[in-house]
């Protein structure tokens, strides 16, 4: 049986730089002030590899994937963006 995973939105940490709706139209809209609205419903297997490039694209690291029943969600990092963090470039 495949692990079902789902979208999650991290309200307060999102800016609504709205990348992720372009990225995932099939799972993510926007509201009236652009920011997104997450659909709730487990994530496609076709759809899984244009996640994940959402969730690494999100420049407030607001997305997440979570497995479905699951408490933790998993957090996906680039490696240049974990590089940034680390030299404190970009502060």
């Amino acid at each position: 049986m495949a692990l079902e995973r789902q979208l999650r939105l991290d309200p307060v940490a999102c800016d609504a730089f709205g990348h992720c709706a372009e990225l995932v139209p099939e799972l993510i809209g926007v509201d009236e002030w652009g920011y997104p609205v997450v659909d709730d419903t487990p994530i496609p297997p076709h759809l899984m590899d244009h996640v994940e490039s959402a969730v690494r694209a999100c420049p407030r690291n607001a997305l997440s994937i979570q497995r479905v029943g699951g408490s933790t969600p998993r957090r996906l990092v680039s490696s240049s963006r974990v590089a940034v963090r680390r030299s404190g470039a970009g502060r």
